[in-house]
């Protein structure tokens, strides 16, 4: 519990607008790798990594080495749009180690250092280059809070929060297990199709091939190649938000890969600085590079410190197949313990979803979530929830947690399930 008057400062001063502080009411001052500490010492297991912000870990040694050397000597920090050294660093390695060996061609844009920044930026291209204006998106997105991308977002109370009409936006069915592939792609173009010709047609689709938000939930690769296509048919703009699920978080560098999909605009945040520091691209098909010089800008999209640790990041852990492999096994690892979780409290195994090292498990409402978390807290553990309702506990562990590590979250886990349902 916390001690008396920590955090008054916070509950006078800061705005109401807070909310993952209410889930965890301790004050944090250290972390290192998979484990965060408060400032009176108390320890816990971090899997909800910074909302996917840290798939290497807190303060990795490598990243950290890099940005210490950077800073040492001077190296320039603000760089608005200019040509850096560490720029010219970060792009070369981008080709170098994660796009040429993929046989993927784009242009590197450099928005303002958030998502949501990402995604407004590849809407606002993508009807700059259709003159269309409409963008088709799915039930259960989150694409961030800013108005462009709340009009593609689904929550309702993300939506709410707008304050003014959100327009433009066309919703589509995301891919349901329940059905076929082809029934589920089946109203995807029944619903594309509805939207005519011409002018009405969506300038783009924008689609998260894992739903980090909207409750860890999995498109089957079938139905992601059948909406490429779709898209490709219709003269329509694929836009894929990699935000949470890219750099590595379900098994390849990119979430798309396993479809052997190419989409036309990638947006990436989060993880791709490598260390938490604030970073975006958006990743352009060169024929869609429309832009005119300033159109989209921002005075922080050249944070030259994220561009060291990104381009450290990529030379040392993509530079071989190692690390997928090990995402790949650890989520073997985490799917069996929750798959054991769903079969001692006689859960439904659908409740149990996830690739990679993303997993959700899904209770029967939020309630019974937000308990979870509570306990899970209360035993050492940081974990969030997530779904339309918050009904599903969702875990980001590091990409680099250690076996034990995730023995020791999943129990805890188990644990605080069996105490909440």
């Amino acid at each position: 519990m916390l001690v008396a008057g920590a955090v008054d400062v916070f509950t006078t001063l800061e705005s109401n607008v807070r909310s993952y502080c209410r889930s965890w009411p301790v004050v944090f001052d250290t972390a290192r790798g998979s484990r965060v500490w408060t400032e009176d010492g108390r320890e816990f297991l971090d899997f909800f990594s910074g909302a996917g912000a840290l798939n290497y870990g807190h303060n990795n040694p490598v990243l950290k080495a890099a940005l210490l050397g950077f800073l040492e000597r001077d190296g320039l920090l603000h760089g608005l749009d200019a040509h850096t050294a560490t720029k010219r660093t970060l792009l070369e390695t981008l080709h170098r180690v994660i796009l040429a060996p993929r046989g993927l061609q784009y242009r590197v844009m450099f928005p303002g250092p958030t998502g949501a920044n990402a995604v407004e930026a590849a809407l606002k291209l993508a009807r700059k280059v259709t003159g269309r204006v409409t963008i088709a998106h799915f039930g259960g997105s989150f694409h961030g809070v800013t108005l462009g991308a709340l009009a593609v977002t689904s929550n309702p109370a993300n939506r709410a929060a707008a304050g003014v009409p959100l327009l433009h936006g066309l919703a589509l069915p995301f891919d349901d297990p329940g059905l076929s592939v082809e029934a589920a792609l089946d109203e995807v173009d029944r619903r594309l199709a509805a939207s005519g010709s011409g002018l009405r047609r969506p300038a783009a689709v924008i689609l998260e091939t894992v739903q980090g938000e909207g409750g860890v939930r999995v498109a089957r690769t079938e139905w992601l190649r059948g909406v490429a296509s779709l898209c490709r048919d219709l003269g329509i703009i694929l836009i894929v938000d990699d935000i949470q699920m890219g750099c590595g978080r379900t098994g390849e560098f990119f979430s798309f890969e396993r479809a052997g999909i190419s989409p036309d605009i990638v947006t990436l945040s989060k993880s791709i600085s490598g260390y938490g520091l604030p970073m975006a691209l958006v990743l352009i098909r060169p024929a869609l590079d429309a832009w005119d010089p300033g159109e989209h800008n921002g005075t922080f999209r050249g944070n030259n410190a994220a561009f060291v640790t990104a381009a450290a990041a990529l030379d040392h852990y993509w530079i071989d197949d190692a690390l997928q492999r090990r995402v790949i096994g650890a989520g073997t690892r985490v799917h069996a313990a929750l798959t054991t979780v769903a079969d001692t409290t006689g859960a439904d195994l659908s409740a149990v979803h996830g690739q990679g090292l993303a997993w959700g498990f899904t209770l029967g409402d939020g309630r019974a979530a937000a308990r979870v978390r509570e306990h899970a807290f209360d035993s050492g553990l940081l974990v969030e929830t997530c779904g339309p309702n918050d009904e599903t506990i969702k875990l980001l562990p590091s990409l680099l947690t250690t076996a034990a590590d995730l023995d020791q979250g999943c129990d805890v886990l188990a644990d605080a399930i069996a105490r909440s349902i």
